[in-house]
């Protein structure tokens, strides 16, 4: 079974075990999360689309942990007025295990 959820404004395919990279979120490492909103969940032929449906089932996680994302580096420059900025940038990231995806009925 899998399940397609909106974290941070991004969308991520996930399922039972998987581990999962998003956005900065403030809660600890250890604690419990529910991921809302559900948009899809999908297992071999059967498909729930329905908000209702949706709003039935539940896909939790656990924060195993904050890191910090690769370093990208930018560069502006202006030719012939001596003009050049260099800057860097790393995304705050949290880790999530999914759990147990539930359909709570």
């Amino acid at each position: 079974m899998y399940a397609i959820v909106k974290v941070g404004g991004k969308q991520y395919r996930v399922e039972k075990g998987d581990s999962l990279l998003v956005d900065r979120m403030p809660e600890d490492e250890g604690a419990k999360v529910t991921l809302q909103p559900l948009l899809f969940r999908g297992d071999g032929d059967d498909a729930v689309f329905s908000a209702d449906d949706l709003a039935k089932i539940k896909v939790e996680a656990t924060v195993t942990g904050h890191e910090r994302g690769k370093k990208i580096h930018g560069l502006k420059f202006k030719p012939k007025r001596g003009y050049k900025v260099r800057y860097g940038h790393r995304s705050d990231l949290t880790r999530l295990q999914i759990g147990d995806m539930s359909n709570g009925s």
